[in-house]
């Protein structure tokens, strides 16, 4: 197996087709809410969240079996269904639309795959083993949560504003290299939960 390529996508805009919207299905569906992309979700029956989801409007939901014509116009579609053969059927049609795929749980069926993630705010921490043990991805990613705690987010958010000042004002390239280095460095992490902790009276764990 060649190596993947890794990469953060923009779906904003972008239509994306969930075929299934069970016990498997719904965390997939959950995972792209916050994305920004046009979710439709075709299954014959959704689980309670998901039809919470459509009555909210983060999705569309149609309850019904999928038609080779759900792919028209999809950037990617997430095959979650029980059956083995609905599966493989999406995913050929897909592959000759060169629709991006990923059938859940076989990852020979996967032209991507949902990683584990760190979230922390705006950073964002994807592990993966290209399908090969997604427990061990889930074990690191407990890993990773302890070593970037919840301090990183405000912290994150904050190096983006300092990074726009910085970028705006007049000091040289270099200088400016070096000031934004210097910023992000674990040192300055510290010096920031330090005097966090400090205001607010405790020490807080990172």
């Amino acid at each position: 197996m060649k190596s993947l390529f890794p990469m953060f996508v923009k779906l904003d805009g972008r239509e994306v087709l969930v075929v299934g919207a069970g016990r498997v299905g719904a965390p997939k569906i959950r995972g792209l809410l916050s994305t920004g992309a046009e979710i439709r979700v075709v299954a014959r029956q959704a689980s309670e969240a998901v039809r919470e989801w459509a009555r909210n409007d983060e999705i569309i939901l149609e309850e019904r079996g999928f038609v080779p014509a759900d792919l028209d116009n999809v950037f990617l579609v997430v095959v979650a269904t029980s059956s083995p053969d609905l599966n493989e059927q999406i995913h050929r049609e897909a592959q000759s639309r060169r629709i991006l795929c990923n059938v859940v749980d076989v990852p020979e069926r996967c032209d991507f795959y949902y990683p584990a993630v760190v979230q922390r705010g705006h950073l964002q921490i994807a592990i993966s083993t290209s399908g090969q043990s997604p427990s061990l991805a889930q074990r690191i990613r407990h890993q990773l949560e302890r070593q970037f705690g919840p301090g990183y987010t405000h912290w994150v958010a904050a190096l983006g504003e300092t990074r726009r000042k910085v970028l705006a004002s007049s000091l040289d390239p270099e200088r400016k290299r070096d000031l934004l280095q210097s910023l992000a460095s674990a040192e300055a992490f510290d010096a920031l939960i330090a005097a966090e902790s400090k205001t607010n009276g405790r020490s807080d764990a990172i």
